[in-house]
C-alpha cells in the first residue's frame, strides 16, 4: 500500500503539522487502521479509499479515530495529487463530519469545512488549572464538537502559556483552543490541545479553525483572516467564513513516500 508523510500548513520541511496518508486499494478493518496509526505515531494518519464512486476519508490518532482533521485532509489532497490520482481542480471526500471539499489553488490547497462556532460558557476550573491560566479569559465557550475556546487577549499571552502536561492530559476533552489577537501580519494566533485524543499540543489544527474563524469574525466584524498557530513547529493558515462553511487554506510539503506492508 502506498503511503506519504506530508507536512501541512507550511512551505518548509519539518514545520507545520505532519500527517501520514495511506492510499487504500481495498477496505481495511478498524483494528488494522488503528495499528497503522500507532506505528506511524503522528498526531493523525489519514486513510482514503475510492469506494462507490466517492472518496471515503477517515482519520486516526495513535489512540482513537477522530471525526474531523484539517491537516490530515490537506495532506490527503496533496497525496492524491502527488500520486497522479487526482488531476482536477477539486476533490471531494465523504467523512464522519459530512462531505468535505479540497480545491487546488497553485501552491495552496483550500478546504471547505462546516463552521463550528462556539457558544459562550464558563470554562471548567480544571482546564484553567491545567493550562496554568491565572486570570479569567476575555471570553470562553464551547462548540458542538466539545472544543473549548479561550480568548486570552493577545498573541503574547498565547505564546507564554506553559501548561502542566500531566494535568492537561488527564482532562477528558477532545479540544482546548487558546487564542488571542495576532501580531502583524496575522489577524489572530492560537494553540490547540487534544488530551482526550492522546495529543498534548497539536502543531497546526485545521478543525480548530472551524471554531476560531466564526469566533474572530464576530469579534472583528470581518470574514477573511491570516492566522498563525504558535506551536513549536508553527503553521500559517488563510481562513474565510462563508455562511455556514469555513474555507481553510494551507501549503504542503512532501516529506516521505513509500510502501506499507499490510498483514
Amino acid at each position: 500500500m502506498k503511503y506519504y508523510v506530508i507536512d501541512a500548513f507550511t512551505d518548509k520541511l519539518f514545520a507545520g503539522n505532519p500527517a501520514a496518508v495511506c492510499l487504500l486499494q481495498e477496505p481495511l478493518t478498524d483494528e488494522v487502521m488503528a495499528s497503522i496509526a500507532r506505528e506511524m505515531n503522528l498526531s493523525e494518519t489519514a486513510f482514503v479509499l475510492w469506494e462507490n464512486d466517492a472518496w471515503r476519508l477517515r482519520w486516526f490518532t495513535p489512540t482513537v479515530e477522530v471525526p474531523l482533521c484539517g491537516h490530515g485532509t490537506l495532506a490527503t489532497a496533496r497525496a492524491l495529487r502527488e500520486a497522479g490520482i487526482v488531476t482536477d481542480d477539486e476533490v471531494y471526500f465523504h467523512s464522519l463530519s459530512g462531505d468535505l471539499a479540497a480545491r487546488y489553488q497553485g501552491d495552496w490547497i483550500e478546504l471547505d469545512f462546516p463552521s463550528l462556532p462556539p457558544t459562550p460558557a464558563p470554562v471548567p476550573e480544571a482546564v484553567l488549572d491545567a493550562l496554568r491560566i491565572k486570570t479569567a479569559p476575555r471570553w470562553s465557550g464551547v462548540n458542538d464538537h466539545d472544543y473549548w475556546l479561550l480568548d486570552l487577549g493577545s498573541a503574547a499571552a498565547v505564546r507564554a502559556l506553559t501548561p502542566d502536561r500531566t494535568a492537561t492530559m488527564a482532562i477528558d476533552l477532545p479540544g482546548i483552543i487558546v487564542t488571542g489577537a495576532g501580531d502583524a501580519p496575522y489577524d489572530f494566533t492560537s494553540r490547540f490541545f487534544a488530551p482526550a485524543d492522546g495529543i498534548f499540543e497539536d502543531p497546526v489544527t485545521g478543525s480548530a479553525h472551524a471554531a476560531l474563524t466564526p469566533y474572530w469574525s464576530n469579534v472583528l466584524g470581518r470574514t477573511d483572516f491570516l492566522a498563525f498557530q504558535a506551536s513549536s513547529r508553527g503553521g500559517i493558515l488563510k481562513v474565510r467564513l462563508a455562511g455556514d462553511r469555513v474555507l481553510i487554506a494551507g501549503e504542503t510539503v512532501v516529506v516521505a513516500a513509500g510502501d506499507l506492508r499490510i498483514p
